[in-house]
């Protein structure tokens, strides 16, 4: 549980990183938009760090738990209704970071 809570802390972080630039130059937003931006993406190259196994088994993992969040900010955020393509989608990753996660490794 903790290792999922990791991860989802981690995507906030990323996706917020790369929205409030966004924001800032496709919706008119604020320059400052981008310190905010850059704090959210320093957080989230450190919260990486934070994860107990090798950092390409991170990585690889984390793009699932990525996905999943982005669908979930499609809906919360964007205010679209995710499509049943979409959670299938997202399960899916999910399906992929849980095992690559926690399958059995040798000591």
């Amino acid at each position: 549980m903790k290792t999922l809570l990791l991860f989802l802390l981690t995507a906030l972080a990323e996706i917020v990183g790369c929205y409030l630039p966004y924001l800032w130059l496709r919706k008119g937003g604020s320059a400052w938009l981008l310190v905010p931006a850059a704090a959210s993406l320093a957080l989230f190259a450190g919260l990486l760090t934070l994860h107990p196994t090798a950092s390409g088994r991170v990585y690889a993992a984390y793009g699932g738990v990525y996905i999943a969040m982005a669908i979930f900010w499609l809906w919360a955020v964007d205010a679209v209704k995710p499509t049943r393509w979409d959670l299938l989608g997202a399960g899916l990753c999910l399906a992929g970071m849980a095992v690559i996660m926690f399958s059995p490794r040798a000591a």
